[in-house]
C-alpha cells in the first residue's frame, strides 16, 4: 500500500467516507501537494493539519488520536 492509501484507510476509520476529500483538502491547502503524492516525509506536518482540521468532525481526543497514528505511519 502507498502512504496515501494507508493514511486514507486510517482516516476513514475516524471520519468515514469524507476521508478522501478531507485529506485532499488538507494536502492542497497546507502541504501544497496532491494527496496521492504524499510520502513518509509529509506525515509529521500532515498529522498536525489533520489534528486541527478533524475537530470539525471529531472531538479533541479523537482528533489527537488520529493525528498521532498518522505521525507514526511509515
Amino acid at each position: 500500500m502507498t502512504v496515501y492509501e494507508n493514511v486514507t484507510t486510517l482516516t476513514k476509520n475516524y471520519i468515514g467516507p469524507a476521508a478522501e476529500d478531507f485529506l485532499t483538502h488538507q494536502c492542497r491547502l497546507f502541504l501544497k501537494i496532491e494527496a496521492k503524492s504524499m510520502d513518509a516525509k509529509h506525515l509529521p506536518e500532515l498529522a498536525k493539519c489533520v489534528e486541527v482540521g478533524a475537530m470539525r468532525f471529531l472531538n479533541e481526543t479523537k482528533s489527537k488520536e488520529l493525528a498521532g497514528k498518522i505521525a507514526r505511519l511509515n
